[in-house]
């Protein structure tokens, strides 16, 4: 699998459709990639967009996880999927993002496209203004990781 890599602004119209940027565009119809899924990221304020093969791959990791007879593990699986939603691309390139995504997120109109990894993720423009972590924080994690 191709990973989606780059940073790319863009605007939400009126009816919150966004123009996904055409290096992805490209990339997800190179996969055959026909549907994909949006939720809202579990640490951060920002929407994640998983192409549908990605999505498959993730629910059956953490099926694999859980016990179905646990109520918890049970409500965990509940709570994971209850915030994602099927989004299609229409002819255009675009797609639509709900209001309750666009709150969810704190996104206006102005948004930023981040290729990390086999995802993408859709910030508010201005959460991005700054860096996500400070540099020497970020030297720290990745010298740590990388012993």
């Amino acid at each position: 699998m191709n990973q989606f890599l780059g940073n790319f602004e863009a605007k939400a119209d009126a009816k919150g459709r966004i123009f996904v940027p055409a290096v992805f565009r490209k990339l997800l119809q190179l996969q055959d990639e026909e549907w994909l899924v949006l939720r809202k990221d579990i640490f951060q304020d920002c929407l994640v967009l998983y192409p549908g093969s990605v999505w498959e791959k993730e629910i059956e990791t953490l099926r694999s996880k859980l016990n179905k007879w646990n109520k918890n593990q049970q409500q965990v699986f509940r709570q994971f999927v209850l915030d994602a939603e099927r989004v299609e691309m229409d002819g255009s390139g675009r797609i639509l993002i709900s209001k309750r995504y666009l709150q969810l997120a704190n996104i206006e109109n102005h948004v930023r496209f981040l290729g990390v990894d086999n995802t993408i993720e859709i910030w508010a423009s201005e959460k991005l203004e700054k860096p996500l972590m400070a540099p020497e924080d970020f030297a720290g994690e990745i010298e740590k990781l990388m012993e």
